[in-house]
């Protein structure tokens, strides 16, 4: 790879301190003839297979899901991104990441494709020794085998590495016996490969191990009775001296509790994509409910208040889109790289993923809260309706809420986000002190609010964006120099400095896309787009600084915090434009093509 090729690949979280080129990011209008194939082939089968019998999955039929998973795997829906080696198509990050986007609105579907697919099957691919691998991964992708994941316990969640399952070597050295209990897991009705984590003796550290459905000693709990995605098998599973062959450990012993955190890396994006297709779902449903609906003699989508709604979707769909996307190329990026370096393609996948672990928890909550966001709009958008168990957005709405738990819950995941970007500039993989040094500096000097000179139509916002990067170094810097070693105790500023950097890294997402589709179609065939990258932009400067004005006076006071709020307050600033109009034109073009159509 060439020095100037390498010199674009920003590390995970580099984009709070260095410039991203449009040129440099993939954008989703930018799909190729074989993807889009792909992506219908998989929308096709979720219309035609899965919407029709959604009722049927939440009822749990007999055998309906396995049946339908096991349809996914003839199609070749399950093994898009296994190794060709071992029966799968091998292709790119971005286009698993369009796979779970396309099965996002098969609800109850959705989660169990999105289980075996990734947290049942990956552990294996990724950490499996080459018989391992041979003998499971196979009929994983093909789906005749369905996989699990047992990490969590009843007084295990967010804590996963504090689990009390035990792993002990039997007598003749021939056997893992497992005792423990898990809870809440996905496929576990039905799968017939788990994953499971427990600790050896009393070691520290989890190790994982792989248990097969017929091992003796394993058995299951009824179902669980869920507020949403009823459909998906959910079950506590039992370990009562399992006997496990010692050459199904996985990994090396002590290794599971890396393992866990870097498959749930991988798990948080790909829960993103499904949000992104099931946010798409919901306003197309809205938009076409709208459409059909009267009142007053007029289509209720002649109404302003429901105009707003429908933009409004859209613009944070799109928003979360553009984010996800570029993440997703990174990692791609990533792993090429750290290939063409020499290092093993599997490996290579995790290190990917894991470089963009910030990245990846910053999609994984901005989408699920964008779905919250958008099926409760549905709600009030079908008004009455929307109440009714017979109109969609009944299961949209309790489907959407398991996202904000599932792949470690938001609150988690937010102050991993600022726990990450931290721990890498105290490692120095990230220079994070001088460009938070020189932020610091300016407010000493003259403060000078003129937008410079514009050179072109996006001047305005990458002013406004570099500005919200100085607007979290400054905080982010003051909350160091303040609370020091007692900062990640301080878990509200950590959410409210997360909140600032989603905000930030979604805008320049979109910023970026809007600026890359502008180049290759004109700005004539853009101009919702720019609407839509207008509005968010303006919308996201008063969401930082307000989380920005929180944490300030969560910890500063006297002079220096009046000294920081001016600062925060001048780069947050945008110009006032008319966001009422730029709603109504984006809502026009979504009411005339009857769908979500970006």
């Amino acid at each position: 790879m060439s020095v100037a090729v390498e010199n674009k690949l920003l590390k995970g979280g580099e984009f709070l301190i260095k410039e991203t080129n449009a040129e440099d990011i993939f954008i989703p209008e930018n799909w190729d003839e074989e993807q889009l194939m792909i992506a219908q082939t998989c929308q096709d089968f979720v219309d035609q297979k899965v919407v029709p019998n959604l009722n049927r999955i939440d009822a749990q039929e007999d055998g309906l899901m396995v049946d339908l998973v096991n349809q996914a795997g003839e199609l070749g829906i399950l093994s898009v991104s296994i190794p060709e080696e071992y029966g799968g198509f091998g292709k790119d990050f971005p286009t698993a990441m369009l796979i779970s986007e396309k099965t996002g609105p098969g609800a109850s579907f959705s989660v169990a494709v999105m289980a075996h697919t990734g947290i049942g099957t990956l552990p294996i691919l990724y950490y499996g020794n080459e018989d391992q691998k041979n003998k499971y991964i196979p009929k994983l992708a093909s789906g005749e085998w369905k996989g699990a994941y047992c990490l969590t316990e009843p007084s295990a969640g967010s804590d996963a590495n504090s689990g009390k399952t035990r792993a002990t070597l039997s007598a003749d050295g021939k056997n893992y016996l497992i005792n423990g209990q898990k809870m809440w897991i996905t496929n576990a009705g039905f799968a017939d490969v788990f994953t499971v984590f427990a600790k050896v003796d009393h070691d520290e550290n989890l190790s994982a191990f792989i248990v097969e459905k017929g091992f003796e000693g394993l058995s299951l709990n009824p179902e669980e009775h869920k507020m949403g995605i009823k459909g998906s098998s959910t079950r506590q599973v039992f370990f009562n001296d399992c006997k496990v062959p010692v050459e199904n450990m996985l990994s090396e012993r002590g290794n599971g509790f890396k393992i866990a955190v870097n498959i749930l890396n991988l798990g948080r994006i790909k829960l993103g994509g499904a949000a992104l297709g099931a946010s798409k779902s919901v306003i197309t449903q809205s938009i076409r409910y709208a459409n059909e609906r009267e009142q007053f003699g007029r289509p209720i989508s002649k109404y302003g208040a429901i105009r707003y709604k429908l933009a409004e979707q859209a613009i944070r769909a799109y928003a979360a889109e553009s984010a996800m996307y570029r993440a997703s190329q990174n990692i791609e990026d990533a792993t090429h790289h750290l290939i063409e370096n020499g290092m093993e393609a599997s490996k290579a996948k995790l290190k990917g993923t894991e470089l963009f672990a910030i990245e990846a928890a910053i999609i994984k909550v901005h989408s699920s809260e964008v779905l919250d966001y958008i099926v409760d709009e549905g709600v009030q958008i079908y008004g009455g309706m929307g109440y009714s168990a017979e109109a969609p957005m009944d299961r949209a709405y309790r489907d959407s809420r398991i996202n904000r738990i599932f792949e470690g819950t938001n609150e988690i995941n937010r102050m991993l986000t600022v726990d990450m970007m931290l721990k890498r500039a105290m490692k120095g993989e990230l220079d994070l002190m001088g460009p938070a040094q020189k932020v610091a500096g300016e407010l000493m000097s003259i403060l000078d609010f003129n937008m410079a000179e514009e050179e072109d139509i996006f001047s305005k916002e990458k002013k406004y964006i570099a500005n919200f990067k100085k607007a979290v170094l400054l905080v982010a810097g003051a909350a160091v120099q303040k609370l020091m070693m007692n900062l990640a105790k301080e878990q509200e500023v950590l959410m409210y400095l997360a909140d600032m950097l989603i905000e930030t890294y979604v805008s320049e997402s979109l910023q970026l896309r809007v600026e890359k589709l502008l180049g290759q179609r004109g700005e004539e065939s853009v101009k919702t787009q720019i609407d839509m990258m207008q509005v968010y932009i303006r919308d996201a400067g008063d969401k930082i600084l307000k989380a920005g004005k929180e944490a300030l006076n969560s910890f500063a006071e006297g002079d220096e915090r009046r000294m920081m709020m001016v600062g925060l307050r001048r780069f947050t600033k945008t110009d006032d434009i008319n966001t009422t109009a730029a709603r109504r034109r984006i809502a026009a073009q979504l009411i005339e093509q009857n769908k979500y159509c970006f």
